[in-house]
């Protein structure tokens, strides 16, 4: 009888839950220095690259949104409509980290305003982790990160 009532709480608490606040799609490893493992939702579309980690709540510890690029440039990001702050990590195509926007704080300006982050050379890659991450999981310019993109 207690499996069935913990089941049905878990089932509960599961549907309860904004859709925007669980993974839509499916989510890849991300082995950073150090061999800590981090799971990353795709985006790899430009509708998912547009909304990315928007009007989300809270990004767990262990996650994060890795976009992917068909061409290497210096992709700029911004913050609006982002309810929580971040660390931006920009990669080249050896997945070697070139630049990082620490502590990205959140834009609740209404307009285009927000302020824009962007590396001065081209990434093929980018990781969106919560604010403070980069720097807790010792992730710095010229790390590699391994990873396989579907």
């Amino acid at each position: 009888m207690r499996t069935r009532w913990a089941m049905g709480f878990l089932i509960l608490n599961l549907v309860s839950f904004p859709s925007h606040s669980l993974a839509d799609d499916h989510t890849i490893p991300v082995q950073l220095p150090g061999g800590i493992v981090i799971f990353a939702e795709i985006a790899d579309t430009p509708k998912k690259r547009a909304e990315g980690l928007m009007f989300r709540d809270h990004l767990p510890k262990d996650r994060g949104m890795l976009f992917t690029f068909g061409q290497a440039q210096p992709w700029t990001f911004w913050m609006k409509n982002t309810k929580i702050p971040l660390d931006i990590i920009w990669m080249n195509d050896k997945k070697q980290v070139i630049y990082i926007a620490h502590k990205v704080p959140i834009c609740t300006r209404t307009d285009d305003s927000c302020p824009q982050y962007q590396p001065n050379d081209p990434a093929l890659y980018v990781l969106e982790l919560g604010s403070g991450e980069a720097e807790r999981l010792k992730i710095e310019k010229g790390s590699k990160l391994q990873f396989r993109t579907p």
